[in-house]
């Protein structure tokens, strides 16, 4: 499977903003039972959306604004952070696509820890802090807890 890293993506600055906005105690946070398709793992995670069903719908959405100008969109689908639970083992979520048709995606991870994004061809992407990993998102591909760090945050954007 094709895809691209892009270590230190943001300025330290840029990142430090958005890093600062999303660990803070009053950042909100919902709350979703299951990761991947229901049936298949009952892990649950919380998420943010930023941009959902054509509209920004978040308070937050300038954070997604340094990032944004650094990449070549035509049109947004979606953006959403997403915050994963410390585990007792790295546990492998359900493998799944985020749109049913070819599109990009990209995941900025926010914080380094030893959970990782796993690709449909199983290359195992690190989440290192800073890092924008870009690939086609209509393909299969899955995420993972962590056991170093008490949560795991990235931001997962789709676009065209």
């Amino acid at each position: 499977m094709k895809y691209d890293i892009v270590d230190n993506f943001l300025s330290r600055e840029n990142f430090k903003m958005i890093e600062k906005e999303l660990f803070r105690p009053t950042f909100p946070w919902f709350y979703n039972s299951s990761i991947a398709d229901p049936t298949d793992d009952d892990m649950p995670y919380f998420t943010h959306h930023f941009y959902l069903n054509d509209e920004f719908n978040s308070d937050y959405r300038q954070l997604l604004l340094p990032i944004l100008s650094k990449m070549k969109i035509k049109t947004l689908m979606r953006a959403k952070a997403n915050m994963y639970l410390k585990t007792n083992k790295v546990i492998k979520h359900g493998l799944h696509v985020d749109r049913p048709f070819k599109h990009k995606g990209c995941i900025f991870y926010i914080n380094t820890n030893n959970g990782f994004t796993v690709l449909e061809d199983g290359t195992e992407i690190k989440s290192v802090a800073n890092r924008a990993l870009f690939f086609d998102s209509s393909k299969k591909h899955s995420s993972t807890s962590c056991t170093d760090q008490n949560i795991r945050v990235n931001i997962n954007i789709n676009y065209f």
